[in-house]
């Protein structure tokens, strides 16, 4: 199966896209939002709040210009433009993977207050068209290092695998949790 079945087929295999919440979801309250109101395909929102990335004292990235991946079921990935991180704690990472929306990925190893932090970062070289606004912008696993959006820690996306940023104005459930390898 060539690259491109991989991606008709994979693109299609998703039961929710946005455009009615299962009842399972949780309701949002006032200025939150919900996952399961997120589009299928995943779109790029703007993210102009302040967001850190750090390891311990040591601030790997600092940003008011990332851009957010919204994509129904998942917490907004964050990724950071590539001018606003510091390229002195990173390195290349062994290894990539694939996603049927934004292209192949490429990981990245933080070297940052006295931590070598393996594959703690992503970012997509030659995305699909779709998502060339985010080529070289790279994201960070936030159960891995400390990220802050205004100053709120993100919590991780469940299950290790996906880079979602749970902040407080965000509600799911999440994919990731167990039981939603379908989603």
């Amino acid at each position: 199966m060539g690259i491109s079945d991989w991606v008709t087929r994979a693109r299609s295999g998703w039961p929710y896209d946005g455009r009615v919440r299962p009842p399972f979801a949780v309701e949002p309250g006032p200025g939150q939002e919900s996952v399961w109101d997120y589009p299928r395909p995943p779109r790029l929102a703007a993210e102009p709040r302040e967001v850190i990335v750090r390891v311990g004292t040591v601030i790997v990235g600092r940003s008011v210009n990332c851009l957010r991946v919204l994509e129904t079921a998942s917490p907004p990935t964050i990724y950071l433009p590539p001018g606003d991180v510091d390229r002195a704690h990173l390195e290349p990472s062994a290894g990539a993977s694939m996603c049927e929306w934004k292209g192949e990925a490429r990981y990245w190893t933080v070297v940052a207050n006295g931590q070598r932090l393996s594959r703690v970062g992503w970012s997509y070289p030659h995305p699909f068209a779709e998502f060339e606004p985010l080529a070289d912008f790279i994201a960070f696993y936030p159960g891995r290092l400390e990220c802050l959006v205004d100053g709120a820690r993100a919590l991780p996306q469940p299950g290790g695998f996906y880079g979602g940023w749970i902040t407080p104005e965000i509600v799911g459930p999440f994919k990731g949790e167990p039981g939603t390898e379908g989603w």
